[in-house]
């Protein structure tokens, strides 16, 4: 009888796991030169938007002269879109770039040209000087802008996305925006001043280039303070995977990669500039020149309504790292949904009050979008072409949608005499934006895809 053989059970074989990437630990202090060196630039470049379009009727008296005072208005805002037109090729450059070379050096090229084509509209002799080189001038100046602040958005909210710790995120990014608010304060606080101080003819001669020619102190701050920036963790960590640390991505692999991040940043971004440009650029001369308001009444209304959504904006992102982004961007697009109808019919009421009112609601439902963005767009894209995916859907969408939005409104007004254009327009943009928001994944209090775990370190606020 043979006896069996015994065989010893295998032991299970052990796979490899993969290691979590160790956390990124933040330094308060660098963080928050990063977010005051972002928000300054953004600062600057809302100043010159919110400044022409304050300005959108001087602007027309002495670039594009004629006796109808709406084809005037149609003329400064088709040369303020024009600027649009060119952000996408600003954004196909300036976003690879900055994967490849690095956000900080990008982000301080963008505020040169910025600045410059700023500082040079102060510089153009108008109309009845050069003839028509005075329009040509303008929109070579705007193109110029438009180039450079392709890149602008993008990096600054990758920038400080990048560097904020991944539970705070909201906070921090919120500040963007609050440099976006302190743009147009500044811009609409001056042109309010020149308004009152100056007359008809004096704003008209001289006037009108006093606040573009502040844009060149107000650059080389900027640059200063942007060039004393370190580069992020995230796209430090990115360089040291790739030879010669120079990250390179085809563009294709930024669009077609990414199609389908890229399509909720269009959506996002749509309702977000719709009603942006609508509430900031477009209203000051739809009190003007539609409603017949009183000009400094008007610009003194926007001016305070910027500034409750100053106040609001830092809240605002701070409740959107404890309850979620998308709740938050939710209710904004369900409020302009719902409301945009009953707040144009009060601010077409026309008291003070009714104006105050409807305008004041509107721009709460913006908080909502002015305090998410900057966190929400940045979590949409992987660190390997989060600057050049979201610089191009941010551009793109921007460039159709939100710079047209002054345009495309006097335009259809003009073309229907339906003075309730401006509600029907915004409605339709919430309804995209819902859309997008319901597709989109929560990313508060979540790690930077591509990006390990970022933490606050001692000390942080």
């Amino acid at each position: 009888m043979s006896t069996a053989s015994v065989v010893a059970p295998a032991s299970p074989v052990k796979t490899p796991t993969a290691k979590a990437p160790d956390p990124t630990v933040t330094d308060p202090a660098l963080v928050k030169r990063a977010v005051k060196a972002a928000a300054l630039g953004n600062a600057m470049e809302w100043f010159d938007f919110g400044v022409y379009s304050y300005l959108a009727v001087t602007l027309g008296k002495v670039f594009f002269p004629s006796g109808n005072p709406t084809a005037q208005l149609l003329s400064t805002f088709g040369a303020f879109a024009a600027a649009f037109l060119v952000r996408p090729l600003g954004g196909m450059v300036f976003g690879p770039l900055g994967d490849r070379v690095g956000r900080q050096k990008v982000l301080a090229l963008t505020m040169i040209m910025m600045a410059a084509g700023t500082f040079a509209i102060g510089l153009i002799p108008s109309y009845a000087t050069i003839g028509v080189g005075a329009p040509i001038l303008l929109l070579v100046a705007r193109l110029v802008q438009g180039f450079s602040t392709g890149g602008e958005y993008a990096g600054a909210s990758t920038f400080i996305a990048e560097y904020a710790p991944d539970k705070r995120r909201g906070f921090l990014g919120s500040w963007l925006e609050f440099g976006t608010l302190a743009g147009y304060i500044a811009g609409a606080g001056l042109v309010t001043i020149m308004t009152a101080l100056l007359s008809a003819d004096d704003l008209t001669s001289w006037g009108w280039r006093i606040p573009f020619l502040i844009a060149g102190p107000m650059g080389i701050i900027g640059l200063y303070l942007r060039l004393r920036l370190e580069e992020t963790p995230a796209f430090a960590a990115e360089a040291e995977k790739a030879e010669n640390n120079r990250p390179k991505t085809p563009l294709r692999e930024m669009v077609a990669g990414q199609w389908r991040a890229l399509l909720l940043c269009v959506g996002l971004v749509l309702v977000f500039n719709v009603t942006d440009y609508m509430l900031l650029s477009y209203m000051p001369s739809y009190l003007t020149g539609q409603l017949h308001y009183d000009e400094t009444h008007g610009l003194l209304v926007v001016l305070g309504v910027m500034a409750v959504m100053m106040i609001a904006q830092p809240f605002a992102g701070a409740l959107t790292d404890r309850v979620g982004r998308r709740p938050v961007i939710a209710t904004g697009c369900a409020g302009f949904l719902l409301l945009s109808v009953p707040a144009l019919l009060l601010i077409r009421e026309g008291s003070l009050l009714a104006v105050a009112l409807g305008m004041g609601a509107l721009g709460l439902l913006l908080v909502c979008f002015t305090a998410a963005m900057p966190s929400a767009l940045p979590a949409l894209f992987p660190t390997k072409v989060r600057y050049g995916s979201l610089s191009i859907g941010f551009n793109v969408s921007v460039s159709l949608f939100g710079g047209t939005t002054p345009l495309v409104v006097t335009a259809l007004i003009g073309a229907t005499g339906n003075m309730m254009m401006p509600a029907y327009y915004m409605m339709a943009a919430a309804v995209i934006g819902g859309f997008a928001v319901w597709r989109m994944t929560e990313s508060a209090g979540r790690p930077l895809p591509g990006s390990a775990p970022s933490v606050a370190g001692r000390h942080a606020e």
